[in-house]
Order: C-alpha cells, then sequence, then structure tokens
C-alpha cells in the first residue's frame, strides 16, 4: 500500500508560486531563504518529506519545521525565523552603555600609546577592566561583538573627519565684505563697471607643483589590446614651482606667473603685470588671504610707489575656500596637472604658461553663489 501523508497539502496561489521560483534561483538572497523557497516548491509539487531532505542534502526536522510554519503562518512567514528564536542576550543594556562611552574616549586618555580605538584594543580594555567596572557579562567580549555594538550606535571611533574651526573673530564681517565684492561685479556684468575701477581679481598661489620626470616613455593606447596609456611606476623629482595667479572676474582673464618660490618679491612681480596691464587711471581690487607675502615690509613699499592704484580684500582666517580662485586651480588640477610628466623645470613652465593663454583665448567667467542672497545691497 503506497505511502500517504497526514500533513495538509501546501495551496500556494499564482502569485506565492511565481515568488517562490524567482527566489529558488537567486543568487543575492541568504542561502537559507533560498533553500527553504526550495523546500515550499518540492513539497507543493507532491515530493515527500524523505525526498525533499535527500534532494537538498538536509534533515528531516529541518523540512518539517519549515513545512509546518508555512501550514500555520504563511508562506511568506515561513521563509523568515520566527521572532523569540536564538540565544538570550548576555549584555545587560548598562554594560553596553559603558562599551560605548568607553569607545568615544581617546585611548591616550586610558593609557594607550594608541591615538584611536581599535575593535581589537577596545575588546581587550573592557575585558581587563569589565569586572572592576561592575560589568562581569562582558568577560568574553569579542571584537565581533564589539563591532555590533558600535555599528548599532553608528559609531566609527578608528576613524577620524576633519573640520575647519572658526579662529577669526571677525570671520562674518569679512566675509560679508568678499560677498559684497561677489555681488558687486554680477551688479557690474548687467550695467557695466565704472571708469574709475575696471579690475577685480580674484588672487592666489598655488605652490609645490611637482615636477615629474619620466624615466620610460608613455605607451599609447593599441586598439584590442590596451585601452588606456602604458607609463612606467617610476619618475624622477625634478624640484617643485608656484603658479601666483589671479582670475579677472569680469572677464575671466586669467593673469598668471610661474616661478620657483612665491616670496614678497614674486607677488610683488605680480601686482606689476596688473599694474602694467590695465589702464594706468583705473583702481585694481584684488581679494585675496592672509598670507605674510601680501602685507610684508617690501609689498607695502611697493604699493606706496603707486598710490590709489591697488585695493586688497582679505578673506578671513582658514577661508581660503571664500577666493574664487580656488575654483580654477581646482579645473587646473583636473585638467593640467593629473597625471602631467615634464622632463625639467623649464619645461613644466612652459606648458602651465601655454596653458593660461589657451584658457584665456576662451576665458570663462567664473560666478559665486554661496550666500550671495545674505548680501542686501551694494554700493
Amino acid at each position: 500500500m503506497p505511502f500517504r501523508s497526514r500533513r495538509a497539502p501546501l495551496q500556494l496561489t499564482e502569485e506565492d508560486r511565481q515568488w517562490l521560483q524567482h527566489l529558488s534561483h537567486s543568487r543575492a538572497e541568504p542561502a537559507g531563504r533560498v533553500q527553504r523557497a526550495q523546500m515550499l516548491l518540492r513539497y507543493h509539487g507532491g515530493e515527500t518529506v524523505s525526498a525533499i531532505a535527500a534532494h537538498l542534502r538536509t534533515n528531516r526536522p529541518k523540512v518539517e519545521r519549515v513545512l509546518g510554519k508555512a501550514l500555520a503562518v504563511g508562506v511568506r512567514a515561513a521563509l523568515a525565523d520566527l521572532p523569540g528564536r536564538g540565544r538570550r542576550p548576555t549584555l545587560t543594556p548598562e554594560a553596553r552603555a559603558w562599551v560605548v562611552h568607553l569607545a568615544c574616549q581617546k585611548p591616550t586618555t586610558l593609557g594607550y600609546a594608541q591615538e584611536l580605538w581599535t575593535t581589537r584594543l577596545l575588546a581587550t580594555h573592557v575585558r581587563a577592566h569589565c569586572a572592576a567596572a561592575g560589568h562581569p557579562s562582558l568577560r568574553r567580549l569579542g571584537r565581533g561583538t564589539v563591532s555590533k555594538l558600535l555599528r548599532a550606535q553608528a559609531l566609527q571611533p578608528h576613524k577620524v573627519r576633519y573640520y575647519l574651526e572658526r579662529r577669526d573673530p571677525e570671520f562674518e564681517p569679512k566675509m560679508q565684505q568678499v560677498l559684497h565684492v561677489y555681488k558687486t561685479v554680477e551688479l557690474w556684468r548687467r550695467t557695466g563697471a565704472p571708469a574709475e575701477l575696471v579690475a577685480v581679481l580674484s588672487y592666489d598661489e598655488k605652490p609645490g607643483i611637482q615636477v615629474l620626470a619620466p624615466t620610460a616613455p608613455d605607451r599609447p593606447p593599441v586598439l584590442g589590446r590596451h585601452p588606456t596609456w602604458d607609463r612606467d611606476h617610476e619618475y624622477v623629482r625634478q624640484g617643485t614651482l608656484s603658479l601666483l595667479a589671479g582670475i579677472d572676474l569680469l572677464t575671466g582673464e586669467v593673469l598668471g606667473l610661474v616661478r620657483d618660490r612665491h616670496r614678497s618679491r614674486e607677488f610683488i612681480e605680480f601686482l606689476q603685470v596688473a599694474h602694467a596691464h590695465y589702464p594706468a587711471e583705473a583702481r585694481i581690487r584684488l581679494v585675496l588671504d592672509n598670507h605674510s607675502a601680501h602685507i610684508s615690509r617690501e609689498t607695502r613699499a611697493y604699493l606706496a610707489t603707486v598710490p590709489n592704484r591697488f585695493e586688497f580684500i582679505f578673506t578671513p582666517k582658514h577661508g581660503s575656500w571664500l577666493n574664487l580662485v580656488e575654483a580654477f586651480f581646482s579645473k587646473l588640477a583636473r585638467t593640467l596637472l593629473r597625471g602631467i610628466r615634464a622632463g625639467s623645470k623649464d619645461e613644466m613652465k612652459a606648458r602651465i604658461e601655454l596653458y593660461l593663454r589657451e584658457v584665456n583665448a576662451e576665458p570663462v567667467v567664473f560666478r559665486w553663489k554661496y550666500k550671495l542672497d545674505t548680501v542686501l545691497s551694494v554700493a
């Protein structure tokens, strides 16, 4: 007499059957859910518990538990663990909070040489001091549990995220002054600049431009073999250069000097270039940072020889991001300096100067937008 199971048949809607069919072939779902979906499909197809267990290389009790849950609470609920299963937690909320409290301190304050925690160091410290702190449940704390506790609180005490503290007590007034210049320029673009002021420059230096000479020639891309340039990883350092540049906020034209250094004498040389570039009767306004060369004795002596020619607007301390020329330097780094190789400093200088001429052939006007609406009026 053939065997007949007393277990009720599994009724599936077409939607549930298609869902289980898709889940049973998934490579992204957890393996346990995929196996349970296969069990339910095979049982729905008429296979016995023993045949299902043999085909899926598991045991009968496991298959029976899945089928029992499916018949009791439904197909979709049977693919997940029921609430309340698993080992009861042994860590008290106070113990967890103590571990998090330790993670928010630096190891150096607790007598260690390290500046930042690692999960191993934190777990070792907790195991050594948990009993004295009144948390004996942490005696066997491991690195994995430490990671879970920190992840639950979105803590990453092994990382550092930098910020910039505003150390200038007059940061806001100085920022408003710079923004006032930018808003005035926007107005002049529509109405025209006054005759007594024809130039507004955003100026800064980009020091430390490395001159890296190749040790072997670059190999061009070859169709069907390698799609990129091939370059020998070795190079020879030839020194560094500094770019002194100012962008005309009205026209987008760039005035630039490429020199070995960026001292007062180089800054004065840039001022002389600007002085010769614009009409003698016009004032030149510069937005620039608090670099010592901009306020040095040599610079002040030169400015005294050209009275009422230059007007300086200084950005706040630690506020060089307010200087619009930084956007030009970012573009320079991405388009010219990224991956550049030059055999000598003279070659690098010539290529930067060529780049400046190419930019000035089709100048791009840089516009400032951040917090510009906070400037109430312009003169």
